[in-house]
């Protein structure tokens, strides 16, 4: 997402402070729900074909390195990737209501352009409308309704089940969230996914960031998913990378990387205890207490609200900048963001414009999406690896079976001559035909009943 608020911007971003954190504790609230609830039909965001799909606009990226010089990316979209990417955009509607309608406005196809874009290089982005919680409504600084909340989530579960019906045709599909996006995709997974074997295997990967997924202390399966562990390496799948990034340790209290949180909502005394929020490095082929160098990109087209770095292309990329590292400290655990950049580098540097309790929330994406995008590339072939070995042999087609035709009808055949005629009827050691046999023959058709005392007189 783009850099910071734009001045006049603090009333919203207040405004959304007390967004998730009616969230986060709404999430309690959302009843169970049967694929049955959902009916209505979606409307997208991005979808495949759809026209001016934000998802699929240009790539193309103009890299600023740290001395000042620039190369220029000409990355695209995949024409027909193996894989598909489900993706739930964050808090972004200033619509007047509780829950959003399903219009879609400036800001959610700038947050989908920044957020998802980018990986329709590796699979084809579902992005479904959904009637989220209105910043709007947390202005009243009450309680949420378990009907408000429950709506939000009831409209991306009725996406996902038409997703699965109408679109995914058995492919892997990877889960994209973050901040509200994640809360719901988590909730989702919660119910509809981690219980089911079928689904689980389809499951290439989830991306939720900024969403405080919990983990045992030291544990990769557990606390939030009974079954779904978080991703130890880079081409892993069937796995979840969640984190929240800071630039430094975050405070306690803390909104996000503690297991208490006054925004995400109430967490139990055994929760407190026994585990810890998940972070997955992407930086890192393999998960280790190391740091790796983030591949950021920000696009140059600022959200409604923000800024955006200056460049001649839809994007910039600034690597070189910054090295993630997942940090376990005093009960907090979070992804450590360290500049590395050399001294006098020019190029836009991350902050905290919306306050140390947030930490850099508004970076998670973009300040490591290089190293997502590439993680799911990496996941995509181990996915399509894992399908070919577990297809069973096709089975051998039989060829069709053949049309009857009706027989051609031919032209008769010139007779044949009489010598031919009767050789033909004759037995086979007969076939010799000779001149006491024609006469012989003859005879017997002529006089069949004295047939047996002629030839007792005959003499050959």
């Amino acid at each position: 997402m783009n850099g910071g608020p734009t001045a006049g911007s603090t009333k919203t971003i207040r405004r959304r402070t007390w967004l998730l954190a009616a969230l986060g504790a709404a999430a309690l609230l959302v009843p169970a729900v049967t694929a049955g609830t959902a009916s209505a039909e979606t409307t997208w965001l991005c979808k495949p074909g759809l026209a001016g799909d934000p998802c699929e606009s240009s790539e193309v990226t103009t890299v600023e390195h740290a001395d000042g010089t620039t190369s220029v990316e000409q990355a695209q979209p995949a024409s027909n990737p193996p894989i598909d990417c489900f993706y739930v955009y964050p808090t972004v509607s200033n619509q007047q209501t509780a829950n959003a309608n399903l219009n879609i406005e400036p800001e959610e196809t700038q947050t989908a352009v920044d957020q998802a874009s980018r990986f329709s290089q590796q699979c084809k982005v579902y992005a479904p409308m959904y009637p989220q919680v209105t910043l709007h409504e947390l202005e009243k600084h009450e309680a949420l309704s378990p009907e408000v909340t429950a709506k939000a989530y009831l409209g991306v579960l009725s996406a996902f089940v038409e997703y699965l019906a109408k679109y995914n045709d058995g492919r892997g599909f990877v889960l994209i969230g973050h901040s509200q996006g994640a809360l719901v995709l988590k909730q989702l997974i919660k119910e509809k996914i981690d219980p089911f074997p079928e689904l689980r295997k389809q499951l290439v990967s989830a991306v939720l960031l900024g969403g405080n997924v919990l983990v045992p202390k030291g544990g990769i399966v557990g606390g939030d998913f009974r079954y779904i562990p978080a991703c130890q390496s880079a081409g892993q799948t069937h796995c979840v990378v969640a984190y929240s990034s800071f630039l430094k340790e975050p405070p306690n209290p803390s909104y996000f990387g503690r297991v208490e949180s006054s925004l995400l909502g109430p967490t139990s005394g055994e929760e407190q205890a026994d585990d810890e929020v998940l972070c997955v490095n992407p930086a890192l082929t393999v998960q280790s207490e190391g740091s790796g160098a983030l591949l950021r990109y920000e696009s140059t087209t600022p959200l409604p609200g923000f800024t955006a770095p200056p460049g001649p292309t839809p994007w910039v990329s600034m690597p070189g900048q910054y090295t993630g590292e997942c940090k376990h400290v005093s009960g907090a655990s979070w992804l450590q963001l360290t500049y590395v950049g050399p001294s006098g580098d020019m190029r836009e540097k991350v902050g905290e414009p919306i306050g140390p309790l947030w930490g850099t929330h508004l970076q998670d994406v973009n300040v490591a999406l290089g190293n997502l995008v590439a993680m799911t590339a990496a996941q995509s072939a181990t996915y399509q690896a894992e399908t070919f070995v577990a297809q069973p042999p096709a089975p051998v087609e039989s060829a069709p079976a053949p049309v009857l035709q009706p027989a051609p009808v031919l032209p008769p055949a010139p007779p044949a001559p009489a010598a031919l005629h009767k050789a033909a009827k004759a037995p086979i050691h007969h076939r010799r035909v000779t001149h006491k046999a024609k006469r012989h023959v003859k005879r017997r058709k002529q006089k069949p009943k004295k047939q047996k005392r002629k030839t007792a007189r005959y003499k050959p």
